[in-house]
């Protein structure tokens, strides 16, 4: 959603302790300390993100309201654990919770407002626009993205959900990782254990795909699950000697066939350490992949 610079009218609630708005259709109540101008800055299919300003602060900030937030167990189980991981993190590189606005009743509330960080736009957007992506605005993202992943995988934390749309960015192209929804506190053993967390894991390893080739090729171009897959091909049956449940096995042989492609071949203009470090990113069997962002990291500086 861009930005909108239009007055909705403030309302005052409760006693003159909340403040009620109308935006485009949808209520928006939060406490007065949060002062209007209030602008919509994002929709989706939990609610709508507006920015105001915290007066106790003087801190812009995004608050998002996530509508009807008890309707389905799984989506208030998501809420509640974003929130709880996040109060926990504090990180440059991991978007910071500034606020769980408190409802009018106690009792009786369906909506939850969570106040974050203010940034000005996505990973997704950016790659969406006409704005080109230098090399060097690609390896200051990637960066940031390995010193974020490297603090949430030392705290025991798996996000799963990792992708350009989940990568805020600012004007002076600063990036946090935003949206733990998805996100477990786990080992990588008690990861691997069930075929059901297999299968989470083979789309995390697809997500991270689209990622990080987003991040290394700066000619402005997002990829898919599909697309990334037809880039990497499909596995072979050596890349599944650590795969030791028979179910995962069958899953991943059934998959569409397709030979890997060059990636050298397909970004010509792509700096060829760039190209090398997606390619040891990228590896599917975990025993041959680069492991740790520390060494992705050493591999970026030298």
């Amino acid at each position: 959603m861009a930005n909108y610079n239009g007055d909705f009218p403030a309302i005052p609630t409760h006693g003159g302790q909340f403040i009620q708005y109308n935006i485009f259709g949808n209520l928006f109540e939060i406490t007065s300390k949060y002062r209007p101008p209030i602008t919509p800055i994002g929709r989706g299919a939990y609610g709508i993100v507006c920015s105001l300003l915290n007066s106790e602060t003087n801190e812009m900030v995004a608050v998002k309201k996530i509508a009807n937030a008890f309707d389905n167990q799984m989506d208030a189980k998501r809420t509640l654990r974003e929130i709880k991981l996040l109060r926990h993190l504090d990180h440059e590189n991991v978007i910071g919770i500034r606020d769980v606005i408190p409802p009018p009743l106690r009792r009786e509330f369906t909506d939850v407002y969570i106040a974050m960080e203010l940034m000005d736009t996505d990973l997704h957007q950016i790659i969406r626009s006409n704005q080109g992506l230098s090399e060097e605005h690609c390896q200051y993202f990637l960066y940031q993205l390995l010193r974020g992943l490297k603090y949430i995988h030392s705290a025991n934390i798996i996000h799963r959900d990792l992708k350009p749309s989940n990568l805020l960015l600012n004007a002076n192209c600063d990036l946090k990782i935003c949206d733990f929804g998805l996100a477990r506190p786990t080992s990588e053993n008690e990861f691997m254990t069930e075929i059901y967390n297999y299968f989470l894991w083979l789309r995390t390893w697809s997500i991270h795909h689209s990622c990080f080739l987003s991040l290394a090729a700066p000619m402005g171009k997002e990829f898919n699950f599909g697309y990334s897959q037809s880039l990497l091909g499909k596995p072979t049956e050596s890349d599944l000697g650590f795969v030791r449940n028979e179910d995962a096995r069958r899953y991943i042989q059934q998959l569409d066939s397709h030979p890997r492609r060059s990636l050298a071949e397909l970004f010509p203009l792509v700096h060829p350490l760039a190209i090398d470090l997606v390619d040891r990113m990228l590896t599917f069997d975990p025993t041959k992949r680069i492991t740790g962002e520390f060494d992705i990291l050493i591999f970026i500086i030298f």
